[in-house]
């Protein structure tokens, strides 16, 4: 299997390509189970943080990364878009999203409890990786949605053409491969 070496916040990684389409595939960046990663990358990342009130990322990947930033920040509050509206949520804002890693569509939605954490706050955005900008997008919608004002937005890494993005702050570049695990 093909791989990428690089540096993430001071810390080597070997991240697998995985093919997506089209003759491109991707380094597979996943933080889950990768405790030094997270911890190093939440501690850059803060360092690099505009002032905000709150955070907010999208389900699933970045929840480890949220969490220990909120963590290292003595924050008492960060919030989750959801991928799906659960039964707990009342009066929920939702927006589409599409994302290169999933194959169908998908929404992202927050619940009254959440809108009233954002509303008139400074929101900034949290992800681990930024690639085409569909879910920094919803993500945007749900907070401009919910009376917010963002902050910033944030990742570890910006995958492809989000790397020339000058609306976004991330730790380290990654780039897109051709199908022979050759960056493009």
């Amino acid at each position: 299997m093909n791989s990428y070496e690089m540096t993430i916040a001071g810390v080597k990684r070997s991240l697998p390509l995985f093919p997506v389409g089209g003759g491109t595939m991707i380094a597979a960046f996943i933080m889950f189970g990768d405790v030094e990663i997270t911890v190093k990358s939440a501690a850059a990342l803060l360092e690099k943080a505009p002032e905000y009130d709150i955070m907010l990322t999208a389900e699933c990947k970045s929840i480890p990364l949220i969490c220990e930033m909120a963590r290292q920040a003595n924050a008492d509050n960060y919030i989750i878009a959801r991928k799906g509206e659960k039964l707990y949520m009342r009066d929920v804002l939702k927006t589409p999203v599409h994302s290169i890693t999933t194959a169908n569509e998908q929404i992202l939605c927050i619940g009254a409890d959440d809108v009233e954490a954002i509303k008139g706050k400074r929101v900034l955005i949290v992800d681990d990786v930024i690639s085409t900008g569909e879910s920094l997008a919803a993500m945007e919608k749900l907070i401009e949605a919910a009376g917010g004002i963002i902050a910033g937005k944030m990742a570890v890494l910006a995958e492809g053409a989000a790397a020339d993005r000058d609306d976004i702050i991330f730790l380290e570049p990654l780039p897109l491969f051709d199908e022979n695990g050759q960056p493009k």
